[in-house]
């Protein structure tokens, strides 16, 4: 898929441009989101953390000496655009690759060209690079490392859990961050007026706070703002103001960011669940509407809040186990939407529960214990006593029936080596369980 860059600006108002009647006929009918493209990295805005003078990524590109990039970063930041500015500006034969429509054939036959044309600097952009399996990466490395070609890669997915270690650490990567709101607002008001390569030619208005609505109804994503700007000025009639009434009829249609997929994902409901463990149940019912919005799996959630009652909330309430576990099997027979209430209710129990993480303390310190120390033998007055063998080697012999003392402590021990493993907090009624221990040991140190 070899071809020039596309030629468009995304956020420079004073790069020079044809006409639009001179706009090549691919260009013009292309959806404003392409047209808007930078040219220039300079025209990049919104990603000033990569941008700003004396930011490794500029020096790179003004001394054209650099080897393979990776972008990571959400849908609509800029990733592709980054790509085609640094293709303008270093003067590089420009060839893109759709990770997802791609093969090993077009990739052999994409490198063999490279190396055949050296002068021309081929820089190879790949778009969803985590789309590619380990082989088509392993592809890649023998002509990065020749720098037969310079690799771009774009990925939504984090890059240490999908690119190959050999790829990645022959690769400057650079995390692309959701676009501000006032960003995405200056160029959806860039748009509005370019008449080139906009839709300055239709004369539509729009309030800065009506932009600013609409870029945050699209959570950071350039494209999709500026593809929703098209729509809303194409239904109206040229001349037209753009107005909070236009908006409020895409907002019934916003969709939530969220891929089950991606980053997005895993970022949640990691945020849900350090909102429970924190016990902050606004934040923990955000996050968990956010989820349920962008169509995550009830079930997953609900599995999560299990693992949470006991990881978290373990003993110091002990009905948050069973609540959650109750939640699970909810979602299971009720379903969504009515399922939703169920995450809800268990939800809050446990963000407003009293938290300790006693339990898995414990089975943490029992395992270090394990793997430091020899393993202890069971006491012979400990072991199974069941058939002739085991009673004529003592088994059993001097086992201490815990209900024939007062409360039901014998004095005595259930290891040759007494170890302390499990350290009760002083919260909800954990507390209790810590008093309780604290009277039998007393009561096992008074007992002959």
């Amino acid at each position: 898929m070899a071809g020039d860059t596309d030629q468009g600006s995304l956020f420079g108002e004073d790069v020079p441009s044809a006409p639009a009647e001179e706009l090549p006929r691919d260009i013009a009918h292309q959806p404003l989101a392409a047209r808007m493209r930078p040219r220039a990295l300079a025209e990049v805005v919104g990603q000033e953390h990569l941008t700003r003078e004396g930011s490794l990524l500029p020096r790179l590109i003004a001394t054209n000496r650099f080897g393979s990039l990776i972008f990571y970063g959400p849908p609509g930041c800029g990733k592709t655009s980054f790509a085609e500015a640094i293709a303008r500006e270093t003067g590089s034969r420009f060839v893109r690759v759709n990770a997802v429509m791609s093969n090993v054939a077009e990739l052999r036959e994409i490198l063999a060209l490279a190396r055949r044309r050296p002068e021309a600097r081929t820089l190879l952009f790949i778009d969803e690079l985590h789309r590619f399996n380990k082989a088509q990466q392993d592809l890649l490395l023998p002509d990065v490392e020749e720098g037969n070609v310079r690799l771009i890669g774009a990925t939504t997915h984090n890059p240490g859990f999908y690119v190959n270690p050999p790829l990645l650490s022959r690769s400057h990567l650079f995390r692309l961050e959701p676009l501000p709101t006032a960003a995405v607002a200056s160029v959806l008001a860039l748009a509005l007026t370019d008449i080139e390569r906009g839709l300055g030619a239709r004369r539509h208005a729009a309030a800065p706070q009506v932009l600013a609505d609409l870029a945050v109804l699209c959570d950071g994503d350039l494209r999709r703002a500026l593809n929703a700007l098209e729509v809303i000025a194409l239904s109206l009639v040229e001349g037209a103001p753009i107005t909070t009434s236009e908006i409020e009829l895409f907002a019934r249609e916003r969709r939530i960011r969220y891929d089950a997929d991606e980053d997005e994902h895993y970022d949640t409901i990691s945020a849900f669940i350090k909102s429970c463990r924190g016990s902050d149940p606004d934040a923990a019912m955000y996050w968990l509407a956010k989820m349920l919005a962008g169509g995550e799996d009830a079930r997953f959630i609900a599995r999560r809040l299990v693992i949470l009652a006991s990881e978290d909330v373990g003993l110091a309430d002990p009905l948050a186990l069973p609540l959650a576990v109750a939640s699970h099997h909810a979602c299971d027979f009720i379903g969504l939407p009515e399922a939703e209430l169920t995450l809800a209710h268990a939800t809050l129990y446990i963000a407003t529960a009293p938290k300790s993480n006693s339990a898995t303390l414990a089975l943490g310190e029992a395992r270090r214990v394990l793997q430091e120390q020899p393993v202890q033998a069971v006491p012979l007055y400990l072991r199974d006593k069941s058939g002739q063998a085991s009673k004529r080697a003592g088994h059993g012999q001097g086992y201490r029936y815990s209900h024939d003392f007062p409360e039901n402590i014998s004095g005595q021990t259930y290891l040759e080596q007494p170890l302390t493993l499990f350290t009760p907090k002083a919260v909800g009624a954990e507390a209790k369980i810590a008093e309780r221990l604290a009277r039998w040991r007393n009561l096992r140190n008074e007992t002959p």
